[in-house]
C-alpha cells in the first residue's frame, strides 16, 4: 500500500484567475544578447524594440552584459558596458571592475570550470535581476527566472499567471506559423526549428494542425554549442601562438582590450564567413592596433617571431573554418539525431543570430540535401517575436512532449529481495518514487495524471506530499541520483485510521503544473502551482 509522510514542505501561489491584460510583452533574455517585442491585445501588432543605449537604431537586440563599479552598482549595460569598460579603466587603471557577461550560464546544466567567474559578493541571481530591470520595462531555471522578474519589478505578484514562460524553439516555431503558406506547409505537415543562439542551440519539431494550432511529436533537444564557442575557437588558435599566459593577462588585466578583439573577429570575420573560400580575404590580426597591451605578455621565442613580422598575425581561410567547423558539427549531429525521431520534415527553419551565418546555413543545407532549408523571418527577433504571439494566443500549443518524468514520494513496506538495504529506515519503509508521468510522453494541455496515496500511520493528522522530477525515464527511489524535488503540498488529514485515500493530481497546463491534493474523506482540495519544467 503506498503511503506519505512528511519531510520538508514550502509552498508557491499563484491568482486563481489572470489579471485584466492590455499589452503583452516578450523577452529573450539570452546568454550573449537580449531584447524584446510587445503588443496591444487590441491591435496583436507586434513591435520589437530597437532602441537601445549604444546601439545604433535598428539593432533587435543589445548585449547581455552588465558593468558594476566597486559597490556592485550598476554603472553600465548593455553595448554601453564595453564601451564603459574601457573607458572606466583608461581614467582609472586596470583595478576598475570588468564587465560581467555570461551569466546566464550559471543556469545551465554545465560544468563549473566552463561557468564564468563573477566578481566577489555578485551572485547569477542578482545579475540577472540587475539585467532585467535596466532593460526598463515600465526545474531551477524559471524558478530562478520568476523570482529575478518579481525582484526587478516587472511583477507585482511573484505568483501571478500573468507571467508565462516558453522555451525558445517553441516562441520560435510559432513566430514560423506566419510563413509556412509560403513554403506550402498544410496541415499535418511537421516542421523542425533549429534555434541557433550565441550560448546554446535548442532544437523542436511542430506539426500543423487546423486552426494553426501546434503539436510537439518528439522531445526537444539541444546542447552548448552557440556562437561564442566559435569565439573560445578563435581565443584558444591566438592562445597557441602567444602564450596562454599572455592571452590570460591580457584578460585579466585589460579586459576593455580583449573584448575589443573578439568584436573585432566578429565584426570582420566570423559574421562575415562563408563556405567558398574565394570570399575570404585573409585577416591580418593587428596586435599593436587592436590589443596593444598584449606585447608586455608575449615571451620568447613567440615574441621574436612577431617582431619580425610587425606584430601581425595572418588568419587564413583554413584557420577560420577550423574556429566553426567543431561547433557546426555538433549542430548537425543535433539535426540529424531530431530527423531520426520522425517519419517526415517537410522543412527546417533555421532561426536566432547564428541562424544567420552564410556558413552554418551552406553546411547544413549542404549535409540535409534532401530537405528544404529556410532562414525565418527575421531570425535574431524570432524569440521575442514568437514569445509576444504565443502570449496573444495561448491555445496555439495544442501539445507537448514531456522532457522530464513527473512523481510523487511514498513510503512503501521494505520488500526483502526487491528493495534496497540501505535504503530501508528505522520504521521499515523505503521511500519510493511512485511515478505520475513518464518522460517522452505527448501531453494535451491541461491533460490530468493522478494517483492514489494513503497514510502511513493510523494516527497520522497530515500529510506532506512531495513532487519530483527526473531526466530517467523509470526511477525507483527519491533520493536517487538526478531526482530533482519540484515542491510540496501540505494536508490536513481528519479522523484516523489508513483506510483515508488521498487523490494526487498533476496538470499540465500552458506553461505551469497545478497539483491538486483531495482528502476523500472530507472531500477538501489543496491546490498549488509549480512553473513547467520543459
Amino acid at each position: 500500500m503506498e503511503t506519505i509522510e512528511r519531510r520538508e514542505y514550502s509552498f508557491s501561489y499563484s491568482p486563481e484567475t489572470p489579471e485584466d491584460i492590455r499589452v503583452v510583452v516578450g523577452i529573450d533574455f539570452g546568454t550573449t544578447f537580449s531584447g524584446y517585442a510587445c503588443a496591444s491585445v487590441r491591435t496583436c501588432e507586434v513591435i520589437t524594440n530597437t532602441n537601445w543605449p549604444g546601439v545604433n537604431n535598428g539593432s533587435f537586440k543589445t548585449n547581455t552584459v552588465l558593468l558594476y563599479d566597486e559597490n556592485l552598482k550598476v554603472s553600465e549595460w548593455g553595448a554601453r558596458a564595453l564601451v564603459g569598460d574601457t573607458r572606466e579603466r583608461k581614467n582609472r587603471g586596470n583595478k576598475s571592475p570588468k564587465p560581467v557577461e555570461l551569466f546566464k550560464l550559471h543556469l545551465g546544466n554545465i560544468s563549473d570550470n566552463k561557468k564564468p567567474k563573477l566578481p566577489q559578493g555578485l551572485s547569477p541571481e542578482k545579475a540577472i535581476t540587475d539585467y532585467l530591470r535596466m532593460m526598463e520595462f515600465t526545474e531551477k531555471t524559471k524558478v530562478v527566472m520568476r523570482q529575478c522578474i518579481y525582484d526587478a519589478n516587472l511583477i507585482n505578484n511573484i505568483g501571478t499567471q500573468n507571467l508565462q514562460f516558453s522555451t525558445e524553439p517553441e516562441a520560435a516555431a510559432v513566430h514560423c506559423i506566419k510563413v509556412l503558406k509560403d513554403h506550402k506547409i498544410n496541415i499535418g505537415d511537421t516542421y523542425l526549428v533549429v534555434d541557433c543562439g550565441g550560448g546554446t542551440v535548442d532544437l523542436t519539431v511542430r506539426k500543423l494542425l487546423e486552426n494553426n494550432r501546434l503539436k510537439e511529436p518528439t522531445e526537444r533537444s539541444g546542447g552548448f554549442c552557440g556562437s561564442t564557442n566559435v569565439d573560445r575557437n578563435f581565443i584558444e588558435y591566438l592562445e597557441n601562438i602567444v602564450g596562454e599566459h599572455a592571452i590570460s593577462s591580457l584578460r585579466e588585466k585589460h579586459y576593455g582590450q580583449f573584448q575589443y578583439v573578439i568584436q573585432q573577429f566578429c565584426e570582420r570575420v566570423k559574421h562575415q564567413f562563408t563556405n567558398d573560400s574565394s570570399d575570404f580575404r585573409t585577416f591580418e590580426f593587428n596586435i599593436a592596433k587592436y590589443c596593444p597591451a598584449l606585447k608586455q605578455y608575449i615571451k620568447n621565442p613567440a615574441k621574436d617571431k612577431l617582431e619580425q613580422d610587425d606584430w601581425i598575425i595572418d588568419i587564413y581561410y583554413k584557420n577560420v573554418k577550423l574556429f566553426f567547423d567543431p561547433v557546426v558539427a555538433q549542430i548537425l549531429d543535433l539535426i540529424n539525431e531530431q530527423l531520426k525521431k520522425i517519419d517526415k520534415c517537410s522543412i527546417i527553419f533555421l532561426v536566432g543570430g547564428f541562424g544567420e551565418s552564410k556558413y552554418l546555413q551552406a553546411i547544413i543545407k549542404e549535409r540535409f540535401n534532401t530537405y528544404k532549408v529556410a532562414v525565418s523571418p527575421n531570425p535574431v527577433a524570432a524569440i521575442v517575436r514568437g514569445a509576444v504571439e504565443y502570449g496573444l494566443d495561448m491555445d496555439t500549443i495544442k501539445t507537448r512532449v514531456l522532457k522530464w518524468t513527473y512523481g510523487v514520494g511514498a513510503y512503501e513496506k521494505f520488500q526483502e529481495g526487491t528493495d534496497e538495504q540501505s535504503r530501508k529506515n528505522k520504521d521499515g519503509y523505503v521511500l519510493k518514487f511512485i511515478l505520475l508521468a513518464k518522460r517522452g510522453i505527448e501531453v494535451d494541455v491541461n491533460q490530468k495524471f493522478s494517483k492514489k496515496l494513503t497514510p502511513k500511520r493510523p494516527d497520522q493528522n497530515k500529510a506532506f506530499v512531495e513532487f519530483f522530477y527526473t531526466p530517467k525515464y523509470t526511477p525507483k527511489y527519491c533520493d536517487e541520483s538526478e531526482i530533482h524535488k519540484l515542491g510540496n503540498v501540505e494536508i490536513d488529514l481528519p479522523d484516523t485510521g489508513l483506510n483515508r485515500p488521498i487523490l494526487v493530481t498533476l496538470c499540465f497546463g500552458k506553461m505551469e503544473m497545478v497539483v491538486t491534493v483531495k482528502n476523500e474523506t472530507d472531500r477538501r482540495t489543496y491546490r498549488s502551482r509549480f512553473n513547467l519544467e520543459i
